[in-house]
């Protein structure tokens, strides 16, 4: 399939009309969906199923011209080599998949399958595509954020928590994007006033310790970074968090819905409706591999 094909098959780009020449071949198109996320996160279960619905709309119906096959496997990296491995193997049509470490483990498997990434932070820096304009490859999608975002989050929380002079940031080291979440996190904090801290948190236990050690000196706060971790721990974290009586920033829209002070993350559900709505336009025209989506900053209530 065209890149163009692959992006409209995935409710990304333009309208298609979904009964023309493709349609009349009878053949069913298989999409594969791998989430990195456990399979009772209420985020992404309704970011994939908005996605699945955005489909239908543009005439593509399960059971009827599309199959999905869906994984979810929760951070366990046994679990998304095995799920990897066995979409690849299947042969489908794209894979929608999202998360640093799943990327490159599929990128290892196929060089033809499309792979379509709702969401990702510097894919050049990465390696999963050339250049924006001119990608290159079999990797598509649309950009999650820029870091610069990094430092408005902190603004935000700032303005929150004024009294705000100490940020502990958690994430799991063996996110690819680690590093540079870090590196952003300690090039913004100085101008704000803020001493940055890093933590490293492969679970419950470590979130735990870094929460205890942020609350035992004074003014401190919690930035929670996307990692798919974290995702899988949001309902424990925001406890903790809370708990220990931080201010924290979420990068995950469930965490507010949980009770977390502030997030910003993209629009929501934007595996699908999202970006078709804020990227299409510029997508349609110049049809990039990668789209810029928006972002959202919204507070508990």
């Amino acid at each position: 399939m065209r890149r163009r094909e692959v992006m409209a098959l995935l409710a990304a780009t333009a309208a298609v009309s979904p009964f023309g020449s493709r349609a009349q071949t009878g053949r069913v198109r298989r999409v594969g969906i791998l989430m990195p996320t456990p399979p009772f996160n209420p985020e992404f279960q309704e970011r994939v199923r908005a996605f699945r619905e955005e489909l239908r709309k543009r005439g593509w119906a399960s059971g009827v011209n599309v199959q999905f096959d869906e994984r979810w496997t929760g951070d366990n990296m046994d679990l998304i080599r095995s799920a990897a491995s066995n979409l690849v193997e299947l042969n489908p049509d794209a894979i929608l998949a999202n998360g640093g470490r799943v990327i490159p483990i599929l990128m290892g498997l196929t060089r033809s399958i499309p792979i379509v990434i709702p969401g990702v932070t510097d894919p050049v820096g990465r390696g999963y595509v050339k250049s924006l304009a001119h990608p290159g490859g079999n990797v598509t999608g649309f950009a999650l954020m820029e870091l610069s975002v990094i430092g408005k989050m902190l603004q935000i929380l700032k303005e929150i928590a004024p009294q705000i002079s100490r940020v502990t940031m958690i994430y799991n080291p063996d996110n690819p994007a680690a590093t540079m979440y870090g590196g952003a996190l300690e090039a913004a904090a100085p101008p704000l006033g803020i001493e940055p801290t890093i933590a490293h948190v492969h679970g419950v236990g470590d979130i735990e310790r870094a929460a205890a050690a942020a609350a035992v000196r004074s003014n401190g706060g919690v930035f929670v970074a996307p990692d798919v971790t974290l995702y899988a721990l949001t309902r424990q974290t925001v406890a903790i968090n809370a708990q220990h009586r931080l201010p924290a920033i979420y990068s995950d829209r469930s965490a507010a819905r949980l009770g977390g002070l502030v997030y910003t993350a993209p629009t929501a559900l934007s595996f699908s409706v999202a970006p078709r709505r804020t990227s299409t336009a510029s997508c349609a025209e110049k049809s990039p591999a990668i789209c810029r989506t928006s972002s959202r900053r919204s507070t508990s209530s």
